[in-house]
């Protein structure tokens, strides 16, 4: 599932999905902090 962010990360989870691809969020997001981006994806 691509297209995913810090909002609709959890729902996309609680849906099924076991691999999420998130290119802007990951890169864009807090300056492009990739680590904390991750992070963020993982826990939400």
């Amino acid at each position: 599932m691509g297209g995913i962010n810090f909002e609709n990360c959890s729902l996309a989870k609680q849906a099924g999905a076991n691999i999420l691809v998130s290119g802007s969020t990951i890169f864009k997001e807090n300056k492009g902090d990739l680590k904390k981006n991750i992070e963020i994806l993982r826990k939400n």
